[in-house]
Parts: structure tokens; C-alpha cells; sequence
């Protein structure tokens, strides 16, 4: 006899014992004839076992939730709440419901998202950011990952090497390269990039570019030139400072977001520079802060509807076990405004 600890056993876990289809359970427990005999003995004997008897939520699971489970590092940041939203329309559109969480730079919370969006029963689980961004896997949440895409599909923005799920992730070096060559078109020689750390892939792929394309352009690489910091406005004012310190003030600046550019514009004012006649800047993202502050930002954009839209398309694709590509890429655009000019000096 199953002990009282063992009732927690779902459809999910006789269906994996007895080597058959959620779906498959369901209908034995509705007592659907659309069941060989075979099968049905495996499950009932199983069910047996345990002692299992389902709840009303168990009983409804051979139709479709619905819902997809939605998890953001943190929406206060512009850039997760366009794409959250953008999301939550996809969604909408096609018939389903977003449930949202944002993890915070909580290890445990993410892990806590992933459980209640298993124990919701979600038909796909979308990730935007959090340890799906770290250039380092940690192998921990991909096993976390692994048991839960037994029967839920993972979709994510970055990557987790070892997890079965899938990926679009923005073309971080094509975007890089859309940055440099618009500074160096202005006639910049003197580019520095801040903002971020290199231990999340996508800044730590844009500061692998950035030097290639310094050696393509036959720029001088100066150490100082790139300042680690966080993602923040209070993070990018900050790095700002710094390479106004450098010994050679650099040009043009590179911005890891729009929230570390808006910081730099805080710097900046605060320094008595003007932008961007004493120094350009550029950004990524193109978030609603790129048009809100003077001047408004050149930003890199990534086509947030289409973003979105195809996130919630992999994952109800994934859902409906249709074959889709493991890996896909969103393509990056320039967005030419006002924060950009040809260089005061020439070096």
C-alpha cells in the first residue's frame, strides 16, 4: 500500500511508469474506451499501486490548460516588460493566458517559479533572462529544467547547455557589428563600451565582438575603454564617470542598455558634456526610454512584436509536439536618432 506522502504521484508519473501518454491516463480515468486493453492494464495496475485517485484538476487534464507560464528576471527592467507584454498579446491572440513571475536575481524563487508552473500544469514555459542569460551553465537548473520538459516544453531567450529546451536568442555580434559601424562611419576612432558584466552571455558576445571589430577597423584596443558594471541607470552613470577619468577621453560610447545609457546621460549632464557634440552614444534595446530622454537615444531594436510572437509560437508549437528548430535567432535593426554625431576631435 502507497504511503500518504506517495498521493502527491500525478497522471504525469503514471503515465512515464506505465510508458504512455498523459492523455492515455486521462482517458483510462474517465473510463474512455479509446484505450487498448493493454495499456489500460498497465495504468490500472499502476493506479492500483498507489492508491491513486484523482483530483478534480487531474480529471480535466485531457483538455488543454491554456496556459503559459511566463518567467522574467525582473519586469521593473524596460526591456522584460516590453517583451513581456508583447508575449502576453501573442498570447492572447492565439487563446491563451500568460502566468507571470519574475525571479529577481533569485536562484530559489526561480526554482520555486518552476515548480508552481509545473504544479499549474502550464502547457509551455517560457524563461526570459535569469540563469538562461549566464555564459557559465549551471548544471543544477538544467537537471531542474530536464525533469520538468519530461512534460512541460521549456522555450528560452538564452542558453543552458546540457537542457532539453528550446532557444531564440538575439544575434548579439550582428548587433555589435550594426553599433561599430555606424560610430566608425561618423569618423569615431576612440569607442569604449560599458555597462554589464562578462559573465552573461549576451554582454560577454558583444565584448568579443566589440574587440574583433576594433581589429577589423584598425582601431587601438585600450583596456580602460570597457568598464564592467550592472544593468542599471545608477550602473551605466557610473562606468560613464569612469571613462571620463581615462587619461584619453574616448569619443563614442557604447551602452550595454538603454537603462546604463540613460545613467551615462545623468554623467554626462552632471559633467557639463553635451551629447553628442562632446561624445556619441549608442545603446541596445530601444525600449521606451530611448525616446523619452534628451537626446533621444540611437538604440539597437529587435522587433519586439515579432519577438514576442514567435516566443509564444515556439512554445504552443512545442506544446502540440509540432517540429520546430531547437535554435533560432532574432535579427537585430539600428534605430538612427539623436544621440550620435561625427566626432569633436579628430585623433
Amino acid at each position: 500500500m502507497a504511503s500518504a506522502d506517495e498521493q502527491d504521484i500525478t497522471i504525469y508519473d503514471i503515465a512515464r511508469e506505465a510508458g504512455v501518454s498523459p492523455a492515455t491516463v486521462s482517458r483510462v480515468l474517465t473510463n474512455s474506451a479509446r484505450v487498448s486493453q493493454g495499456k489500460r492494464s498497465a495504468v490500472e495496475r499502476i493506479i492500483r499501486e498507489y492508491n491513486f485517485k484523482p483530483n478534480a484538476v487531474a480529471r480535466g487534464l485531457s483538455t488543454s490548460t491554456r496556459i503559459l507560464g511566463l518567467m522574467t528576471a525582473d519586469i521593473r527592467n524596460p526591456y522584460y516588460a516590453t517583451l513581456a507584454v508583447e508575449c502576453e498579446k501573442a498570447a492572447n491572440e492565439q487563446g491563451y493566458t500568460v502566468l507571470l513571475c519574475n525571479a529577481f536575481n533569485d536562484n530559489a524563487l526561480e526554482d520555486a517559479h518552476l515548480e508552481k508552473f509545473y504544479a499549474q500544469r502550464v502547457e509551455a514555459i517560457i524563461q526570459i533572462g535569469c540563469r538562461v542569460d549566464d555564459l557559465s551553465s549551471d548544471p543544477c537548473y538544467a537537471g531542474h529544467i530536464n525533469r520538468i520538459a519530461r512534460t512541460i516544453p521549456f522555450v528560452i531567450t538564452g542558453k543552458m547547455d546540457g537542457a532539453d529546451c528550446y532557444s531564440l536568442r538575439i544575434d548579439d555580434s550582428a548587433a555589435m557589428k550594426m553599433v561599430m559601424d555606424h560610430l566608425v562611419s561618423l569618423g569615431h576612432r576612440e569607442i569604449a563600451f560599458f555597462g554589464g558584466g562578462k559573465r552573461v552571455k549576451s554582454t560577454y558576445d558583444k565584448w568579443q565582438q566589440y574587440i574583433y571589430l576594433l581589429g577589423v577597423h584598425g582601431l587601438s584596443f585600450r583596456d580602460e575603454y570597457i568598464q564592467e558594471g550592472d544593468y542599471t541607470e545608477s550602473g551605466g552613470c557610473d562606468c560613464l564617470k569612469r571613462l571620463l577619468a581615462c587619461p584619453r577621453v574616448p569619443s563614442a560610447a557604447i551602452a550595454v542598455n538603454d537603462y546604463s545609457a540613460v545613467g551615462a546621460l545623468r554623467a554626462a549632464h552632471e559633467r557639463g558634456l553635451s551629447i553628442p557634440q562632446d561624445m556619441s552614444l549608442i545603446s541596445f534595446d530601444n525600449t521606451y526610454l530611448s525616446e523619452v530622454v534628451f537626446p533621444k537615444l540611437t538604440t539597437v531594436d529587435y522587433n519586439y512584436p515579432e519577438y514576442g510572437r514567435e516566443l509564444v509560437n515556439m512554445a504552443i508549437r512545442a506544446a502540440r509536439k509540432e517540429p520546430i528548430p531547437r535554435l533560432q535567432f532574432v535579427t537585430p535593426r539600428l534605430v538612427i536618432r539623436n544621440s550620435c554625431g561625427a566626432p569633436k576631435r579628430q585623433p
